[in-house]
C-alpha cells in the first residue's frame, strides 16, 4: 500500500527524535511505499537538508511554516463573501467559552470551508492577513459568551494572532490535494497532531483517505508549554490555545485510529475529545542493540557514581539534583555525580549550565588529598563524545545508578536507555515515568531534593538491590520499547485500516507493458456490496475478525500490571 507520511519539523530533516522514529518506521516497513509530506519549521532546518532516504520513499514534498508565503492570490467580491462567511464560523468557534475541547462542528465548517475556497480559488495568505479578517476576529472576541481573556484584546493582539493563524493554516493552501498527491495514497499517517495532521484532514475530506494519528508528545500540551514563556500577551495566548484545542478535537474526531506513545499522552487526548475506542497505545521503538554490550556485560559500573544524561535545560531541574547530591555526600563521602549531555545550544541553555557549574563549585569546593595535590570536584559536567564517554552507552556504563530529576517530561528517553543498559534508576514522578519504570526503579516527587537524595542513597548502599532492579529494568525495556514491537504494532494497524477502506488505485494495477498485475489488489476489494458497512451479516456487516485486537499492539488494557504502579 502507499502511505502518505505527514510530518511537522521532523522527518526527513536530520533533527529530533521524531525524525528517528519515522525513519525507523519507513525502513522497517519496506513492503509499503511512502510519500513524505513535510512541513519545515526554520531556515536552519532546511539548510541542513534531508537524511538519506530509503528506496521505499517514492516522493517528498515540503512546505515552510516559518516564513511569509505570499502566494499572490487575491479574491474577488464573491470569493471575499465566502471567505468572510467561513472565517466568521471559525473565529466564533475559537472565541466561544467552550473553545478548548469537545464538539467542534462550527469550527469544522469554517475550517473545511476555507480549505475548499483555497483549493478552488487559490491560497488564503492575503485574505487571512487582511483588514477584513481582523474586523471579523475583533467582533468574535467582543460578542457575549466569548472567553474573558479575549475581551481585553487590542489591535496588536489581533494582528499577532492572524499572523500565527495564517502560518498554522498554511497547509490548507498547499497544492498537495490532487489525484497525483494525497489523493493517490491509501492511508495518511500523521506523525504528530496540529498542523501536521491538517493535510490528513483534507485528504479524508476530499478523497476519503483514512487518517492515522501518532503522538509521542501531545501537540496541544507542547503548545501550552511553549506559549507560557511570556513573549505573547494573555489575549493572544488565549486565542492560540483555543484554536489549537479546537484543531486537536477535530483531528481526533476524524482520525480512524490514534496511537499515543504512553498513557500520559493518552489522558491528554481523552480530555481533548478523543474517543477511547480509537486509542491504541504504541510505545516508541528505540534501538536496543547500541546498549547491548553494556546491558549484557558483567560490569555494573562504579558503585559510588551517580549518572545523569540529558540536555542541559531548566526543565531537567539540575539545581534540585545538585542539592540532593549534597545530602548524598554527607552520608557517602566517596560518592560522585557525573552529568553527561550533548553540546549546549542557545544562550538560555548556556546561562543555565553556567549557573549549575557555579552552584556545584559552591556546594562542593575542590577537594585535595594533601597540600601538594590538585583539588578534585565530585561533580563533573561532560559532553557525550568526549574522552571519558565517546559513546552514549559509555555514559550509562560509568555509574551504578542513573538519575532523572526533571520537573517536565513526556516520554523519558534517557530512562529507557538506562533500562536497556541494565542500570537501576531513581526518577521524579513526571510525565510517563511511572508507566515506563513499572516497578523496576525508585520514583520520588519532583522538586524534592531530600527525597531524591534518600532514594539515591538507598541504591548506592545496596548492591544486590541495584543488580536486581537493573536486570528487571532491562527485561522490561526489551519487551516493550524496542523497534521490533513498534513496527509490529504499526504493521498490524496499517493492515487493519486498509482492510476497512476501499481500494482506490485501479489505474496502477498494470505493469510497464500495460498488462494486469496479479494480486495487485486484495481479494476483499472484489466482494460485492458494502461489506464494511453497518448492519446484519447478510447485508455486509464488518466481519468479526476485523474487530479483533491487532497482535503486537501495546494497548492501555494490555499494559502489564507493574506498569500501572
Amino acid at each position: 500500500m502507499r502511505i502518505g507520511l505527514l510530518t511537522d519539523g521532523g522527518y526527513p530533516y536530520a533533527t529530533g527524535e521524531s525524525r528517528l522514529w519515522c525513519d525507523r518506521l519507513v525502513r522497517g516497513l519496506a513492503q509499503h511505499e511512502f510519500d513524505i509530506y513535510a512541513l519545515s519549521r526554520s531556515a536552519q532546518q532546511e539548510d541542513h537538508g534531508w537524511i538519506q532516504l530509503p528506496p521505499q520513499v517514492q516522493r517528498v514534498r515540503t512546505a515552510p511554516l516559518w516564513a511569509p508565503e505570499d502566494d499572490g492570490h487575491t479574491y474577488g467580491r464573491r470569493e471575499r463573501r465566502r471567505f468572510v462567511h467561513h472565517f466568521k464560523e471559525l473565529a466564533a468557534a475559537v472565541c466561544a467559552e467552550s473553545a478548548v475541547c469537545g464538539e467542534s462542528d462550527g469550527f469544522a465548517d469554517g475550517l473545511y470551508g476555507l480549505a475548499e475556497l483555497a483549493r478552488e480559488r487559490g491560497g488564503l495568505y492575503a485574505a487571512l492577513r487582511s483588514e477584513v479578517a481582523v474586523r471579523v476576529l475583533e467582533s468574535a472576541c467582543r460578542v457575549p459568551g466569548a472567553r474573558r481573556a479575549m475581551h481585553a484584546a487590542t489591535v496588536p493582539d489581533y494582528l499577532e494572532f492572524v499572523d500565527q493563524l495564517e502560518r498554522a493554516l498554511r497547509p490548507l493552501s498547499l497544492d498537495w490535494y490532487g489525484d497525483d498527491g494525497l489523493g493517490a495514497v491509501d492511508l495518511c499517517h500523521a506523525a504528530s497532531g496540529g498542523s501536521a495532521a491538517l493535510p490528513g484532514l483534507l485528504a479524508k475530506r476530499f478523497f476519503g483517505v483514512p487518517l492515522l494519528v501518532t503522538e509521542y508528545g501531545v501537540q496541544l500540551r507542547a503548545h501550552y508549554l511553549a506559549a507560557s514563556d511570556g513573549e505573547l500577551t494573555a489575549p493572544v495566548r488565549a486565542l492560540l490555545a483555543a484554536f489549537q484545542g479546537r484543531l486537536a478535537a477535530e483531528v481526533y474526531r476524524q482520525a480512524s485510529v490514534i496511537t499515543p506513545g504512553n498513557t500520559h499522552a493518552r489522558r491528554w487526548q481523552e480530555k481533548c475529545g478523543a474517543d477511547r475506542a480509537k486509542l491504541r497505545t504504541v510505545y516508541p521503538g528505540m534501538a536496543a542493540d547500541r546498549f547491548a554490550a553494556v546491558g549484557d556485560g558483567d560490569d555494573s559500573g562504579d558503585p559510588h557514581t551517580l549518572v545523569w544524561v540529558g540536555r542541559i535545560e531548566p526543565a531537567k531541574d539540575l539545581i534540585a539534583l545538585l542539592h540532593a547530591f549534597a545530602e548524598v555526600r554527607k552520608e557517602e563521602p566517596p560518592a560522585r555525580l557525573r552529568l553527561f549531555g550533548p553540546p549546549v545550544q542557545g544562550p538560555e541553555a548556556a546561562t543555565y549550565l553556567a549557573h549549575c557549574k557555579a552552584l556545584a563549585a559552591q556546594l562542593f569546593p575542590d577537594e585535595a588529598a594533601d597540600a601538594h595535590a590538585v583539588g578534585d570536584n565530585p561533580v563533573s559536567f561532560e559532553e557525550i563524545g568526549g574522552p571519558e564517554a565517546p559513546e552514549l552507552a559509555d555514559a550509562y556504563a560509568s555509574g551504578g545508578v542513573v538519575v532523572l530529576s526533571s520537573v517536565v517530561e513526556g516520554f523519558p528517553i534517557s530512562l529507557v536507555e538506562a533500562m536497556f543498559c541494565g542500570r537501576a534508576t531513581v526518577s521524579t514522578d513526571v510525565g510517563a515515568v511511572v508507566e515506563v519504570i513499572g516497578g523496576t526503579g525508585l520514583v520520588v516527587p519532583p522538586r524534592n531534593p531530600r527525597a531524591l537524595g534518600d532514594a539515591c542513597l538507598a541504591l548506592l548502599r545496596d548492591p544486590e538491590r541495584r543488580a536486581r532492579l537493573g536486570a528487571a529494568a532491562r527485561a522490561r525495556a526489551l519487551e516493550l520499547f524496542t523497534i521490533e514491537q513498534n513496527l509490529t504494532a504499526f504493521r498490524g494497524i496499517y493492515l487493519e485500516l486498509i482492510s476497512h477502506s476501499p481500494v482506490r488505485r485501479e489505474a496502477e494495477a498494470v505493469d510497464a507493458d500495460g498488462e494486469p498485475l496479479p494480486f495487485a489488489h486484495p481479494a476483499e476489494a472484489h466482494v460485492p456490496g458494502h461489506w464494511t458497512g453497518s448492519g446484519t451479516a447478510a447485508s455486509g456487516s464488518t466481519p468479526r475478525w476485523a474487530d479483533a485486537p491487532v497482535r503486537g499492539l501495546v494497548g492501555a488494557d494490555a499494559t502489564p500490571k507493574e506498569a500501572r504502579a
